[in-house]
């Protein structure tokens, strides 16, 4: 007997009190989101800043 031969041909439940959340707002609740608002715009603003300052630095290569 396997893990699950017990309950694989049970009917599935259906809900008397609530009706069946439809597919579009099924898949919406496990749509990602932003969870950090505005964090990839400061990561680029950090980014284009220290750009700019390694180009205007004097560093040369070695």
């Amino acid at each position: 007997m396997g893990n699950y031969d017990d309950i694989i041909n049970m009917p599935h439940h259906v809900s008397k009190r609530h009706p069946q959340m439809s597919m579009w707002n099924r898949a919406a609740q496990f749509a990602p989101f932003a969870a950090l608002t505005g964090y990839e715009d400061a990561i680029q603003e950090t980014a284009q800043e220290n750009e700019s300052s390694y180009e205007t630095s004097n560093f040369t290569n070695y």
